[in-house]
């Protein structure tokens, strides 16, 4: 009896055994339906005026949403010994296309970051810093003990970094470098760089993005309009007392869905960089806390995974997925704190929730990767297991 019951447990599955995050999945998908809702309501005005049609922006949005579940799928199913073998071609890859939208790339708003890709725009930038933190992550793999022990190690990925960064910077697109660079510098401290080499980089990383500031008068001018935007509310600082009014108006329970003031024309970029304004003021601070604990799950998710994935001894797995763990988190607090006047105005999307195309399936495809890396590292740990009963 005692034998059939051991061999009946063993064929049930059981809820708790599941062989993917549940609550990682969760988390994307609560995104992704609260960036559905809000870039519909926040973009009617914009769309009606550009384009006589109000649904014109959440139509272009389901598109890349149902491109970004297809790629979520596929991302899912491809094994990671694929993105570990590539990530010396991927890394070219995106070179290749830094240096291509440089050249054949469509100008918005004095930015060239876009290459044409039938009726839409691709932004090369995002596929660049998936790829780039999946080389970080191999060369961490290939090379730990030289990162640990001397500096050449430890310069070496700098110098890859400092390619993209320069041809990011051509575009230009400081946002994008600061967000990678963030994520480099913490993944050389949990690969174990010594604490000297780290602190030289945050101090040269610092000093070089002040320099970025100082020499571009347009930077200048944001960051100015960001510490007294007051000053002038009709000029350089007007984005941020629009986004700033948002949230004042939005109390602790908010306007309602659908009833903010500032999206009907007072607001720029409503639906994409400062959207996180608009659900303030509709969905009020109760709204807002309750965003940022979902994000706040979706990273100590990611982070999770990445520490479960290096246990297994998966260590490109681990490091991939602290990677985007970081990526997420930094690019988040950088878009709230720019809408809320706590940093200077970056262009750079909410996760899962502003509307744009590149970022959402780049997006959707690391999450992907953070689910395969937790089903790799389930089921390794399920085989080993499996052998030592056994034994």
């Amino acid at each position: 009896m005692i034998a059939f019951a051991d061999i009946r447990d063993s064929l049930t599955p059981k809820p708790s055994a599941q062989l993917y995050d549940v609550p990682l999945l969760y988390c994307v998908i609560m995104l992704i339906g609260l960036g559905f809702v809000m870039v519909t309501s926040a973009s009617m005005p914009t769309a009606d005026r550009l384009f006589n049609n109000p649904y014109h922006i959440i139509i272009r949005h389901s598109m890349f949403l149902a491109m970004g579940f297809v790629l979520f799928w596929i991302t899912c199913c491809v094994p990671m010994t694929w993105w570990k073998r590539s990530n010396p071609y991927l890394l070219l890859l995106g070179m290749v296309l830094l240096i291509v939208v440089l050249i054949i790339g469509r100008e918005v708003n004095g930015a060239k970051r876009w290459i044409p890709v039938g009726p839409v725009g691709f932004q090369v930038a995002e596929a660049a810093k998936l790829f780039f933190f999946s080389y970080i992550a191999g060369y961490l793999v290939r090379k730990r003990e030289e990162v640990q022990e001397n500096i050449k190690g430890f310069a070496k990925p700098i110098a890859v970094f400092a390619v993209y960064a320069l041809l990011i910077l051509l575009q230009p697109d400081l946002g994008t470098v600061v967000v990678m660079f963030v994520t480099t510098v913490g993944l050389l401290f949990l690969a174990g760089a010594k604490l000297w080499q780290f602190f030289a980089l945050i101090l040269t990383g610092v000093g070089l993005v002040v320099l970025l500031i100082i020499v571009e008068p347009y930077r200048m001018a944001r960051v100015v309009g960001f510490l007294e935007p007051w000053d002038d509310p009709f000029g350089k600082g007007y984005q941020l007392v629009q986004s700033l009014m948002a949230y004042s108006q939005g109390g602790w329970f908010g306007q309602g869905l659908g009833n903010s003031v500032q999206k009907l024309q007072y607001l720029p970029e409503a639906h994409n960089d400062f959207i996180f304004a608009v659900i303030g003021e509709e969905l009020g601070f109760i709204g807002i806390v309750s965003i940022l604990m979902v994000f706040g799950t979706l990273v100590f998710r990611a982070l999770l995974i990445g520490q479960q994935a290096l246990k297994c001894g998966k260590e490109y797995e681990g490091y991939f997925a602290f990677a985007i763990g970081i990526w997420f988190a930094f690019q988040t607090m950088v878009n709230v704190g720019a809408s809320a006047g706590i940093l200077p105005t970056k262009g750079l999307t909410l996760p899962f929730v502003s509307y744009g195309g590149s970022s959402l399936l780049i997006m959707t495809i690391a999450a992907g990767i953070l689910l395969r890396v937790d089903f790799e590292s389930k089921m390794a740990t399920k085989q080993a297991t499996s052998r030592g009963g056994k034994r």
